[in-house]
């Protein structure tokens, strides 16, 4: 959709319905009156520069959407976006290496919004050994591609529908906050992929569903592994704000040990 081309109101009452807020509620958090917000997503009022980023950030619009809500408005954009190559980022990718180095001897990557590896540290190595597809290890590597793909990480994930699901979820969040066409597609090409559609922890007992793991068969070893997300805290670049880090920890003991005796093994 050319959100250029779409009214200012129409993108903020589309916006308001996925976050499934109220007219009367994000008047009152914006501190506007409901009767103002209900003109603007009419077309009755135009909103001012300020108003749009005011709404924008009391519905938790990405920065890219944000623009795109400026200039449906006739505002230029406020949140510039720049390459990764561009010296303006590289403290804040020195500091992404930092974590991922840090978080060694357990597998790190940081991605961007359409879920390409940006950087990975050492121990994300040995995981990627033996994909029988090379096509998918060439740049940009796609995490979800890579992981679900039949000819990727798939045949060694042992619990693949579960962990399937968890990652098509996931993505399907993202789709929902930012109607991003690419990922719209992406999602039509992962649920192409063999798997039987599974509702995230339905095949988990309840006393240990704290989180979906994601276990891996690694040279006969059984791998058991959860998940953190961590984003930058206040960025206000487009691309910094995209950036993703994903840390891998290991569930059990066995999986802490295999790593450590592993990380020796390549020193």
């Amino acid at each position: 959709m050319d959100t250029t081309r779409t009214a200012p109101g129409t993108l903020i009452r589309e916006w308001r319905t996925r976050r499934r807020m109220s007219q009367l509620d994000l008047a009152l958090e914006a501190e506007i009156s409901q009767r103002h917000l209900s003109f603007m997503e009419s077309g009755r009022a135009s909103p001012s520069r300020e108003m749009v980023l005011r709404l924008a950030e009391h519905l938790a619009v990405p920065l890219r959407q944000r623009n795109h809500l400026l200039m449906a408005a006739g505002f230029a954009p406020s949140y510039g976006e720049s390459d990764l190559a561009d010296p303006r980022l590289k403290p804040a990718l020195a500091a992404v290496e930092l974590v991922l180095k840090g978080h060694e001897p357990y597998p790190a990557i940081a991605v961007d919004r359409g879920w390409n590896m940006v950087l990975a540290n050492a121990a994300t190595a040995p995981f990627l050994e033996g994909v029988a597809d090379a096509d998918l290890l060439r740049p940009p590597v796609n995490v979800l591609r890579l992981a679900l793909h039949p000819q990727g990480l798939a045949p060694r994930i042992l619990n693949l529908d579960e962990w399937r699901a968890h990652l098509i979820g996931r993505l399907r969040q993202q789709i929902d906050a930012t109607a991003d066409a690419r990922l719209v597609a992406l999602e039509k090409e992962l649920t192409a992929y063999p798997g039987r559609p599974v509702a995230p922890g339905s095949a988990r007992d309840a006393a240990e569903a704290i989180a979906v793991p994601m276990r891996v068969d690694m040279d006969g070893a059984v791998l058991s592994f959860i998940t953190t997300i961590t984003i930058f805290g206040t960025p206000l670049d487009v691309t910094l704000s995209e950036l993703a880090i994903e840390s891998f920890f290991p569930a059990d003991e066995e999986t802490a040990g295999h790593l450590h005796r592993l990380a020796g093994v390549r020193r």
